[in-house]
C-alpha cells in the first residue's frame, strides 16, 4: 500500500479527469515513472499556460493517449519537478496533500508543501 505525505495511505486523487501515471486515479509511482508523477495538483489557468510554455501542454486534449486536456479546477498528478518549477515562478498550483504521494518528500519538504493545500469548498 502506497502512503500520502503525511505517512497515511495514499486516497485518490481524480478520475474524472482519469489521472496517474497508471492511469488509475492515484498518484502512484514505481521504477517506470521517471517523471515521478507525484503531486495531486488543483490545477489553475496560470499554471496551465506556465506548464504549457515549458514544453508539456496540459491543455490540448490527447485521445490517443486517454488524456481529456485539462482546465482549472481538475485534480491532476503532476510531475513533482513542474511543481517545483511552478512554486519557484510563483505559480504553484495548490495540493491535495492526502493524495499525494510520500516520494514527493524526497524533493519537496511537507513544510513547504503545507501552505499550498487544498482544502475543498462545500
Amino acid at each position: 500500500m502506497s502512503h500520502n505525505v503525511f505517512g497515511e495511505p495514499l486516497i485518490p486523487c481524480s478520475t474524472d479527469p482519469l489521472t496517474g501515471f497508471f492511469r488509475d486515479g492515484c498518484c502512484e509511482t514505481g521504477p517506470q515513472d521517471h517523471g515521478t508523477h507525484t503531486v495531486c495538483a488543483v490545477v489553475t489557468n496560470e499554471f496551465l499556460e506556465f506548464s504549457r510554455s515549458m514544453g508539456n501542454d496540459l491543455i490540448t486534449p490527447r485521445p490517443e493517449y486517454r488524456f481529456p486536456g485539462l482546465k482549472q479546477g481538475d485534480k491532476w498528478c503532476l510531475c513533482v519537478t513542474r511543481w517545483l518549477e511552478a512554486y519557484r515562478a510563483g505559480l504553484a498550483p495548490q495540493i491535495v496533500l492526502e493524495a499525494t504521494h510520500e516520494k514527493t518528500l524526497e524533493y519537496v519538504a511537507l513544510e513547504e508543501l503545507v501552505p499550498f493545500a487544498h482544502t475543498p469548498t462545500t
